[in-house]
């Protein structure tokens, strides 16, 4: 994976992840083969920031029913990315 926007699929926002952009925390859903360094590297490629650490988790699909039908919604891979030093990603500013 050398693109960093293959990496970084889409940020979340959700009512947590707004949240925690007060302590300079970001979530992003990731790609499911990529790991902390690759994610780092990303991170700090796209947006020009310092990352301090990153978090990660794997969630699995989970199972839906319509009717008599089962299937399963996709898994994903999402990462919490902790910045350093003052910048923060502008992309969230007008967010919350």
């Amino acid at each position: 994976m050398t693109n960093p926007h293959d990496i970084i699929k889409k940020p979340v926002v959700t009512e947590q992840s707004m949240m925690e952009m007060a302590n300079k925390k970001y979530t992003f859903v990731v790609a499911k083969d990529a790991n902390k360094t690759e994610i780092k590297k990303a991170v700090e490629e796209i947006f020009g920031v310092e990352v301090a650490r990153v978090n990660i988790m794997n969630y699995d699909g989970k199972v839906k029913r319509m009717g008599r039908y089962v299937g399963r919604t996709a898994a994903y891979k999402k990462a919490i990315v902790t910045l350093e030093g003052d910048k923060t990603i502008e992309f969230f500013d007008g967010m919350y």
